[in-house]
């Protein structure tokens, strides 16, 4: 990825819309075979070359021309015609970030692939299921898996669509409006770097694009964000149920030795606030003067690379702890089942009502044997409910001990495994 936003790249994208121009007006007969030859063979450039010029005309694409016209000779008088800086700018942009979005994709591929495996390896793995951080009711971990596993197929998705969106050009000249260059130039070109024209553009490609590109990026590494917080928490020593790999040689604390810290999903949430943090730069930078200004330069020149480095790290870095996660199902048991099995009280609620007891006291009676086992050292919540005569009388012993089964959360999970083909 890095490779994708040097120098190098950069100007290597700005020859290829370059070439491509020549080679369409080639082919509208403007430019004779010869010259084109002599293009396509001697046409070069040296990123130190180009800045040693910038420093005295101040301007990039001035100094990138005359470099590369320093290799070409004569032929290079065929070079740029009609065309305007942004033509190149912004066609060769479009280039890099359409190269980013294939890299991106794959990394989400494997991600994708890694939790699936997770998930149908976990998919009968007891766990309980927490709202506002309390315990709610059992679940299992390939569950919780199957909703990141949903979640980053919706982002492959979006990347498909953002790798469309990203890969447009334009050839329309100052102002945009094909005064001094036929629009058949810019077809020819963008076909030949295998771009679609766009639409309208002014003197440049509207930045409606670029932000989307930087909200995309920052969306997914929100998502990456979820699944980190989720691990940060589960592995937190009173609840301990996943946990990180820890290499062997690893330290955890400089003053510690008994800590094993979830440091890399600390890292990639970290990164989330970075990505997120460009989103509104991006957004700032669709309102320019009038058909253009610069203004949006000098933050693109850190935040598209900066975006699609991070997040692309982000991604194999997931992959990572996602390919490595130690799982607990022992710790899950312990902790669903904590006080005598709290958890399973809407099974019981329901049971008491179907017996005949009205809704409110079968939840009155219920609550208030869940919370006096609740936090108490050795309590023990089914235990009060056989004590209760109310409830022995409504309930049998057989039907206070199926309310205490997770069977039935699990039993509709089939729905769930068939969308996601786990």
């Amino acid at each position: 990825m890095g490779e994708i936003w040097s120098d190098q790249a950069k100007y290597q994208s700005w020859l290829d819309v370059e070439i491509a121009a020549c080679e369409a007006n080639r082919s509208l007969g403007k430019l004779p075979d010869k010259e084109m030859e002599q293009i396509r063979t001697t046409a070069a450039f040296e990123p130190e070359r180009i800045l040693e010029i910038e420093k005295e005309v101040k301007h990039d694409v001035i100094a990138f021309l005359t470099n590369v016209n320093e290799h070409v000779g004569d032929a290079g008088r065929f070079i740029h015609v009609g065309m305007t800086s942004s033509d190149v700018l912004d066609t060769g942009l479009a280039l890099q970030l359409k190269a980013s979005v294939k890299l991106l994709r794959k990394e989400i591929d494997d991600l994708a692939k890694e939790i699936r495996v997770l998930a149908q390896k976990h998919k009968e793995t007891e766990m309980i299921g927490r709202s506002h951080a309390i315990h709610g009711e059992p679940i299992t971990f390939g569950f919780k898996l199957a909703g990141w596993l949903a979640e980053t197929i919706r982002n492959c998705d979006r990347l498909k669509q953002l790798e469309k969106e990203v890969a447009v050009g334009q050839i329309s000249g100052a102002m945009g409006t094909y005064a001094n260059t036929n629009p058949e130039i810019e077809r020819l070109a963008c076909q030949y770097l295998d771009l679609i024209p766009d639409t309208a553009s002014t003197q440049i490609i509207s930045r409606d694009r670029h932000a989307h590109y930087v909200q995309t990026l920052a969306l997914v590494g929100s998502s990456l964000d979820r699944f980190a917080t989720e691990i940060r928490n589960l592995q937190r020593t009173d609840v301990l149920e996943v946990e990180e790999n820890f290499a062997k040689g690893q330290k955890g604390s400089s003053a510690m030795p008994h800590k094993r810290n979830p440091i890399r999903s600390e890292r990639v949430s970290g990164l989330a606030r970075v990505l997120r943090s460009y989103v509104v730069a991006a957004l700032e930078n669709m309102a320019l003067w009038h058909e253009r200004d610069i203004s949006h330069s000098s933050i693109e020149r850190m935040m598209l690379p900066d975006t699609s480095i991070t997040l692309h790290f982000m991604l194999r870095e997931m992959t990572e702890i996602i390919k490595g996660l130690g799982v607990y199902p022992k710790n899950m048991l312990k902790n669903m089942n904590i006080y005598g099995g709290v958890v399973f009280s809407q099974r019981v609620l329901l049971a008491l009502v179907e017996s005949g007891m009205s809704r409110e006291e079968a939840y009155k009676v219920v609550q208030q044997h869940a919370h006096s086992a609740w936090n108490q050292e050795g309590g023990d919540f089914r235990a009060n409910l056989e004590k209760d005569p109310k409830v022995k009388n409504k309930l049998s012993a057989d039907k206070i001990a199926s309310c205490f089964s997770s069977k039935i959360h699990q039993k509709h999970l089939g729905v769930i495994w068939q969308r996601l083909d786990i």
